[in-house]
């Protein structure tokens, strides 16, 4: 049986002409608020949330982002943080950045709530996957870091858990750059890796359709 495509988007630039192809994808996941949304395309399948710390309660706290369209038309919500690898994080985290005290506040009930009422499969993403991450980025020379990425993180639940043999996944959107605690310098080198092992592959920037690799 023919493997389905898996589009990726993040919420960095994405390149122009891509919305229809990705639309056309099996299987389109987002981010949070869903800013790929545009020039990345409308389809959304699947989001993964941080489900922890402020942009946890910012998505929850208010209709906004419960009554956006991405949203509406998703059939699944992803909790990307697991509970007992951000617990166990909290003590050392009060040490070394005393100025993260929220950062480990679990909201995923509130995601269990939201999505139970409004017919949603949810899961959370399983703290393997978060410990083998950080396993696999140690072989890239991380600078210190307190967690990787919420991308990083779905891009490997989807590699180890979700996608089928066959399967075509495709990033599109992830410039690996933002918040400095993540090591974005590594899960680059990670993902061209992944890349030139032919685990996934990158939407190329000039295609006519998903089926053309980069």
């Amino acid at each position: 049986m023919e493997g389905r495509t898996i589009v990726i988007v993040g919420n960095g630039e994405v390149p122009t002409g891509p919305a229809a192809t990705i639309d056309a994808a099996h299987v389109v996941i987002r981010f949070n608020d869903c800013r790929s949304v545009g020039a990345g395309g409308t389809k959304t399948d699947i989001i993964a949330v941080c489900n922890t710390g402020r942009p946890a309660l910012a998505m929850l706290g208010g209709g906004r982002w419960k009554n956006s369209a991405a949203v509406r038309q998703s059939r699944e919500i992803w909790s990307v943080r697991a509970a007992e690898k951000f617990t166990g994080m909290r003590a050392a985290l009060a040490e070394t950045h005393p100025d993260l005290d929220d950062f480990c506040d679990d909201y995923t009930a509130g995601f269990v709530s939201f999505t139970a009422a409004t017919g949603r499969k949810h899961r959370v993403i399983p703290v393997t996957v978060h410990e083998q991450l950080d396993r696999d980025l140690a072989r890239y020379a991380p600078t210190p870091y307190v967690v990787p990425s919420s991308g990083m993180v779905l891009i490997a639940d989807v590699l180890s858990d979700f996608a089928m043999p066959g399967d075509d996944i495709v990033l599109a959107g992830f410039g690996h750059a933002g918040w400095g605690l993540h090591p974005f310098g590594a899960e680059r080198r990670y993902v061209e890796a992944l890349v030139a092992e032919g685990r996934l592959r990158r939407l190329p920037s000039s295609f006519s359709d998903l089926s053309q690799g980069a």
